[in-house]
């Protein structure tokens, strides 16, 4: 049995569902100890338990500690199967990160998957939404996987309430993914997402944007929706390259001024266009789970987040893989990996 230490590296959620991910691709029982132990709250929250329920549903395995608060884990997958699935999170943690658990074993399980995921769809540790459907889903259809994803209700902390549906067709193995290059720069656009408060918030992101990186008005757009449970905002910015869509998102906090929230995010994407890096750091990290059970890929980025070192470390645990990172100057991070 793997033995993993969940205070290492990042120390967060993203060892616990790695895991959980890798065990059912290999087959392999894992033990996590010291799960989240230098978080405020340590231990297993609601988000992480329907992760791990997710994940013994969908193989038939047995978890042995998932129960609130829980700082130890240990996870023995079956056979993973295919069908139709409805996890509700109960609160508005991630439903993105429950998906990120479940979707590569679902896309090896022989059969077509049908989901539904009830929680936080936007969520601000997390990924987004607009990031999963944007960013991460396009670069999984280049290795030849059939997702499907549709936003039915989007829910923000602290009241939840989101849904989202998700078909996933059954692959029989990852294609290697190669993004060296991200080319020219075709087309940039904002959107500001306002839930249930007032509209001005989002025209005084998109305003920010304007001045600060001369976007023009056709490339800024106001959206609201009246089905969420609760208040939300979020402004989202789409780099789309020759070869590559960046996604970048800032939300809006109580106390926090919108014009704070729209200058955050332009500076990251002023960062951005000026290093030539072809995948944003986040889904960098997103990225490296899929090609190591590709076998092989590459990419270029920026400095490696905590996140995906700690990913790295944990595919390591699971699989003989080669992953190397080098950095090349101005902050570019050149990433193979081989089998």
């Amino acid at each position: 049995m793997i033995v993993i230490d969940g205070a290492a590296g990042e120390g967060g959620g993203q060892v616990l569902r790695t895991s959980l991910a890798l065990a059912m691709v290999t087959g392999q029982p894992f033990r996590i100890e010291r799960i989240r132990a230098g978080r405020r709250k340590p231990g297993l929250m609601r988000q992480h338990l329907t992760a791990v329920l997710a994940a013994t549903q969908i193989c038939g395995g047995t978890a042995i500690g998932a129960e609130p608060g829980s700082t130890t884990l240990e996870f023995t997958p079956g056979k993973v199967r295919g069908g139709d699935y409805r996890f509700a999170i109960g609160t508005a943690g991630s439903t993105i990160l429950v998906l990120q658990t479940i979707l590569l074993p679902l896309l090896q399980a022989g059969e077509r998957s049908r989901l539904v995921l009830e929680g936080g769809t936007h969520n601000p540790h997390a990924p987004s939404f607009a990031f999963l459907e944007r960013a991460f889903l396009p670069q999984l259809a280049r290795m030849g996987a059939e997702v499907s994803v549709k936003l039915v209700r989007p829910g923000f902390y602290p009241a939840g309430g989101g849904r989202i549906e998700v078909e996933i067709a059954p692959l029989e193995r990852l294609l290697p993914l190669h993004v060296p290059l991200r080319g020219a720069l075709q087309r940039t656009h904002a959107e500001a997402l306002v839930v249930n408060l007032p509209g001005s918030i989002g025209e005084r992101e998109l305003v920010v944007i304007a001045n600060r990186l001369k976007w023009s008005a056709e490339d800024l757009k106001l959206r609201t929706d009246k089905q969420a449970l609760g208040p939300g905002n979020v402004l989202t910015l789409f780099l789309e390259f020759a070869t590559i869509i960046q996604v970048l998102v800032a939300f809006g906090e109580q106390g926090v001024s919108a014009e704070a929230v729209a200058n955050r995010a332009a500076g990251v994407a002023a960062r951005l266009l000026k290093v030539d890096a072809a995948i944003e750091p986040h889904l960098a990290d997103q990225l490296l789970l899929p090609i190591a059970l590709a076998g092989a890929g590459s990419f270029t980025t920026l400095a490696l987040t905590s996140h995906a070192k700690t990913n790295i470390e944990v595919i390591r645990r699971f699989m003989d893989v080669s992953i190397s990172a080098m950095e090349n100057g101005e902050d570019l991070c050149a990433v193979h990996v081989a089998t």
